[in-house]
């Protein structure tokens, strides 16, 4: 089975303009998403809709191709670049942009959830720590997951699920695992393509959270397991506290 690597990414940003480009040591945030994502895909693409990013990308060496910039979503980004390219691999892994630690081996674990024909859409999450606290649990910026025995999510939500009737909430995570959803997945080419025509749903809406349109829609998302945390950046302090932690 091929995979291929498809990481969108745009200037524009309310609280982060030009997020792509900005200087980590040396090497600009997207290079640094590209090269891990490279040790493990034999390809990988940046998608977006800015010269500027196309241009950087170009730069060091990068595989990139200019996308609409007319997308509401990743996914729909995701899917015009897979398109270009010329759609030959069966998976593809969206990844993102903001995320220059994101490990290999998480990367892995979403590829292993395609060892199942049956997987349509797979994601991560990971448990959280009861040393995190309930104030990091109830952080609706926090997505949480619930999942069946077989590992597919039955719902997203930025609200703490499931609530634990009858036990103090500052006890929840003792009591309970609790999982937090880590913004990468894999779709099967073909699904890809059905996802991005499907209208928003009520259930979307009402979290602002796309994965919900799949569930509502009827399809199935198989969920991988990382122990490991990612660090995204949002703001210009967030990059700050990541060039702090760069060797």
């Amino acid at each position: 089975m091929k995979f291929i690597g498809i990481i969108p990414a745009r200037y524009a940003s309310t609280r982060f303009p030009g997020k792509p480009l900005a200087d980590m040591k040396g090497k600009y945030m997207i290079q640094r998403v590209y090269e891990q994502a490279c040790k493990v895909l034999d390809r990988v693409c940046v998608a977006t809709d800015d010269e500027r990013i196309f241009n950087a990308v170009q730069s060091f060496g990068g595989q990139v191709v200019m996308t609409s910039d007319r997308h509401r979503s990743g996914t729909d980004r995701c899917f015009e670049a897979y398109t270009n390219l010329g759609g030959g691999e069966e998976v593809v892994i969206n990844i993102q942009g903001d995320e220059p630690f994101i490990k290999p081996e998480q990367i892995e674990s979403l590829i292993a959830c395609f060892d199942s024909p049956q997987t349509q859409i797979a994601t991560l999450v990971r448990p959280f720590e009861a040393t995190e606290g309930y104030e990091a649990l109830a952080n609706p910026n926090s997505p949480k997951v619930v999942m069946n025995e077989r590992h597919e999510a039955l719902y997203f939500s930025r609200s703490i699920i499931p609530y634990l009737r009858g036990v103090e909430p500052e006890q929840w995570l003792s009591r309970h695992v609790y999982y937090k959803h880590i913004g990468m997945y894999g779709y099967r080419a073909d699904v890809l393509g059905e996802i991005t025509r499907l209208p928003q749903s009520s259930l979307e809406l009402a979290e602002s959270l796309e994965q919900l349109r799949w569930l509502q829609n009827g399809y199935t998302v198989k969920v991988g397991i990382t122990t490991q945390e990612t660090i995204g950046i949002d703001t210009p302090a967030d990059l700050q506290k990541a060039i702090s932690l760069l060797p």
